[in-house]
């Protein structure tokens, strides 16, 4: 009785545990993504070779697999292939871990199953979560991940926000506030039992507006999330199927049933 009240306990305090760490947590963007749009999922693949592939790698996705997006080899080879001249060949880059390292400080990760370890949203806001800081090495900072090496790449096309800090006496003010954001914003504890509210207000206009660049990025990170499970519409698919084989086969299961044990009932 008492082992059961222990997990029981333990239970509820990790869940208000978790709870805090929600309230003090980033407040994200849903990413607007649909993975069956395949003209997104082009565009997605667009932007990852053109703004990303020069730096982080996708070594464990092969160019010709793109042709499940509705592309010829053709088509990916004069558009999309710029690091290699076989189709067959995975994503790499040609910087090279040490030169990186020396160059970058650190080498920047592969990008293959990012999506599957961040989650669409965490991604999606964090590509919209840049600001100027001029204390910072590379002059940007990033609301959903803190003291991030990368610079903000795609800076022209979103322009540039600045950081806004509103100080609020206690934690239900902070939490009111990053849940009723509109737009991306994190709480954080202060001196003196307060919190410190951080948002982000546009400084620069980009060659984009802000509703053209949110969706470069949910293109950006559709692409990301197909590339971290190519075989994902296929998988669900079957899994439909599967799950409509069991429902009709438990219809004949259950008439089998109520026959054999009509004599008992």
């Amino acid at each position: 009785m008492m082992t059961a009240l222990r997990r029981i306990l333990g239970v509820m305090l990790f869940a208000s545990a978790g709870a805090v760490a929600a309230a003090e947590g980033p407040h994200l963007e849903t990413a607007h993504s649909n993975r069956l749009d395949l003209e997104s999922l082009q565009r997605g693949a667009r932007n990852f070779v053109n703004y990303c592939l020069n730096c982080h790698s996708a070594q464990y996705m092969r160019y010709n697999r793109l042709t499940d997006l509705g592309l010829s080899e053709q088509q990916i080879a004069d558009n999309l292939m710029f690091a290699t001249d076989k189709v067959g060949n995975p994503m790499t880059v040609a910087m090279s871990p040490a030169d990186a390292k020396t160059w970058l400080g650190a080498s920047p990760p592969d990008l293959t199953v990012e999506a599957r370890v961040r989650g669409k949203d965490w991604l999606y806001s964090y590509f919209l979560a840049f600001y100027r800081d001029e204390k910072s090495a590379t002059g940007w900072n990033n609301l959903i991940f803190p003291n991030v090496g990368m610079p903000n790449v795609l800076w022209n096309l979103s322009g540039s926000n600045k950081l806004v800090e509103t100080e609020v006496e206690n934690r239900d003010k902070a939490e009111a506030i990053v849940l009723h954001a509109p737009g991306l914003a994190v709480a954080e504890p202060a001196k003196g039992g307060k919190f410190l509210v951080k948002t982000l207000e546009q400084e620069t206009q980009g060659a984009l507006s802000l509703v053209e660049y949110k969706a470069f990025v949910a293109d950006l990170v559709n692409y990301l999330d197909y590339m971290s499970e190519p075989v994902k519409n296929e998988r669900i698919t079957i899994g439909i199927y599967a799950l409509l084989y069991l429902f009709v086969l438990f219809v004949f299961v259950y008439a089998l049933k109520r026959e054999y044990w009509k004599d008992v009932h």
